[in-house]
């Protein structure tokens, strides 16, 4: 059986961990993400695997035989052959089998061969000819047709010099070259990137019938939830497995990261309390040994670190005037390239509030009716018009290449940013991906993902009640998305969008608009499953059902209980000596209780406790009851020192 294991890998640059002691598992078979914030060397890993990079300890054992193909994220670019001459490629490994076959056959013919030495080369004759059935060698031709096809290749590409291609579409013909080579182990890094609904969902299934085992790093939530049965996790340089599918997994990881933030957040309540206190009695003669002991508690807490890239940052729309009820109308639009009709004549009208998905295959004219709505393309037949109050916001990758400025991303991010919004800018920056030194690059050397992300941030930044926004998730993390999804769904304007992204699909769209090549478009009245719902049953002939969309109930919180105060006052002497009693044995409590909490604080902060669900429950349920106590501690130890205060003066 083919297999693939990592053990032990370790790999530096400079004073970074990038991995410490990584083992994963790969056999026939297996279905693994590999998942983590960005910068966490999720690529760097899959090159340690794929025998690109050498780590600095640590083994990569790959089986005797075993095949194994890597499809990075970008970078690969055919300048020879066609497009079906780098398909058949694949068939490569095949092609020298058969002439090993051929060989073999031509020594079969020969005189003077054992009986031993006859039976041996059959059996490689006829295993080689079973491997060649398996892998569909002699029926190669249908298969690379319906690869590239999957991809979205027309038959009439086939014969188109591969070097014609665009980048994007560079990277489809990597990906079915390596899809029709049928290897034992496929390390795929983003091959959803560059792939439209249909070609991953093609993609999708044909995955599930494939024997091998996949590795595969992606920003797409649905296809991994779809695709993989396990996921690992590249974190802090730790790598940890997570059995089930990519939603389990999320399940799990959010619930480990709500307790290491409520773990932070009572640390940090902790921290302003003792802060409180030596702020209070600083100077105080009398109260000098608790405000020291204080002090010494302060400089013992291990702070717990939330990582980067795991923070909560939520965005909120800057303010605009309210729209018109209709937004945008649209009448008996048709949109022509000379001869070649692109979208059929219809009529429509969007409404304030309403999120509104254009979908349909590539060249069915999704870009190009977001040009003639964003008014850059004013070439057409029949008319569109923005309602009262109108103010457009317009995203496409052009204008991200079209951005030019002498600024840093800062600077230029700071240039259309809201007043109010200023002392955010930065963790908003880190939610597009830009984090420590790259918020001080020059726009000039940004890459094309860069400046995409940057010149969607600028459009958010800026007052609007129309969003049209085409592919805005195209070069953002899970993570980032996450943050544009909340924002959009709570945003009181209008989107008009495209996205090839399935999740984000699903949770926006209100309204789906249907493009196909050269005829009119149809709208569905649902989002994007009640679209897929509606398509199945047309195919099938059916009527679509009355469905009810129900609304998320909204939890509300409790009021924490009220705190008792000091209530039975007794003889002054009496009372004195007995608070003071009392007082002593809080503050020794209270040491104890620093002590105690510093030791569990310390394994929290490890990477071994809080990416352990269960570790980390039993450390905060002990910390609990600590904090808690100490807690109760503090407020009768408050109450102690005002009154003693109180006879005291």
């Amino acid at each position: 059986m083919a297999f693939i294991q990592l053990s032990g890998v370790a790999l530096s640059f400079g004073a970074r961990d990038i991995i410490r002691d990584a083992t994963l598992n790969l056999q026939a078979g297996s279905r693994a993400a590999l998942t983590g914030p960005n910068g966490a060397g999720k690529s760097t890993l899959m090159k340690i695997a794929a025998g690109l990079l050498k780590p600095d300890a640590g083994d990569v054992i790959i089986s005797k035989g075993a095949r194994v193909v890597y499809l990075p994220q970008t970078g690969i670019r055919f300048e020879y052959g066609t497009v079906h001459d780098i398909a058949e490629e694949g068939f490569r490994f095949f092609r020298n089998l058969v002439e090993e076959q051929e060989r073999i056959g031509r020594q079969l013919e020969s005189s003077g061969l054992s009986e031993k030495e006859t039976a041996r080369l059959l059996d490689q004759h006829h295993e080689i000819g079973e491997t060649l059935e398996n892998a569909g060698y002699w029926r190669r031709e249908e298969k690379i047709a319906d690869v590239l096809r999957g991809l979205d290749f027309k038959h009439r590409d086939f014969d188109r010099p591969a070097a014609e291609l665009s980048g994007g579409w560079q990277m489809r013909l990597a990906l079915a070259r390596i899809l029709l080579e049928d290897p034992d182990i496929m390390l795929l890094d983003e091959p959803t990137n560059y792939l439209d609904l249909e070609a991953r969902t093609w993609l999708e299934n044909f995955l599930k019938d494939y024997r091998g085992a996949v590795l595969v790093v992606s920003h797409d939530r649905y296809f991994l939830d779809v695709t993989v049965r396990e996921v690992y996790e590249l974190f802090s340089g730790t790598l940890t497995r997570y059995a089930g599918t990519y939603s389990q997994y999320e399940a799990r990881r959010s619930q480990e990261l709500a307790a290491l933030f409520e773990a932070w957040e009572r640390q940090q309540e902790e921290i302003q309390r003792i802060e409180d206190f030596i702020r209070r009695f600083r100077y105080k003669e009398s109260k000098a040994p608790q405000v020291q002991s204080r002090i010494k508690m302060l400089e013992k807490i291990t702070p717990i670190e939330i990582p980067e890239g795991m923070k909560r940052i939520h965005f909120s729309f800057p303010p605009a005037p309210r729209s018109g009820q209709v937004v945008v109308r649209i009448r008996d639009l048709s949109k022509a390239y000379g001869n070649q009709l692109v979208i059929g004549a219809f009529s429509l009208e969007v409404e304030r509030g309403q999120k509104l998905a254009l979908v349909g295959p590539n060249g069915a004219g999704k870009s190009t009716l977001m040009r003639l709505i964003s008014g850059s393309d004013p070439y057409l037949t029949g008319s569109i018009s923005l309602g009262a109050n109108v103010q457009i916001g317009y995203f496409s990758q052009e204008s991200a290449e079209l951005m030019e400025s002498s600024a840093t991303v800062e600077e230029e991010a700071a240039s259309v940013c809201p007043p109010d919004m200023l002392p955010k800018l930065r963790n908003l920056l880190g939610a597009f991906l830009f984090r420590d030194d790259d918020i001080e690059k020059p726009i000039s050397v940004l890459s094309g993902g860069e400046r995409s992300r940057l010149a969607l941030l600028k459009l958010l930044l800026k007052p609007s009640n129309l969003l049209v926004l085409d592919e805005p998730t195209n070069h953002l993390d899970l993570t980032s998305k996450d943050i544009l999804l909340e924002a959009l769904k709570k945003y009181e304007g209008t989107v008009i969008f495209v996205s090839h992204d399935r999740q984000f699909l699903d949770e926006l769209a209100d309204r789906v608009l249907e493009l196909s090549c050269g005829t009119s478009p149809r709208l569905y009245h649902g989002n994007y499953a009640y679209y897929l719902e509606k398509k199945a049953q047309e195919a099938a002939g059916e009527t679509l059902s009355q469905s009810a969309f129900s609304r998320p109930v909204e939890n509300v919180g409790q009021n924490s209980p009220p705190v008792t105060d000091w209530e039975n006052e007794k003889a002054r002497k009496a009372h004195l000596r007995k608070l003071k009693r009392r007082e002593e044995e809080i503050s020794t409590r209270i040491g104890a209780i620093a002590a105690e909490k510093q030791q569990l604080q310390e394994q929290l902060a490890h990477p071994a406790t809080y990416m352990n669900g269960e570790k980390t429950r039993a450390t905060l349920a002990s910390i609990e009851a600590l904090e808690q106590e100490a807690e109760n501690l503090n407020e009768e130890w408050m109450e102690i020192a005002e009154m003693l205060s109180a006879e005291e003066s």
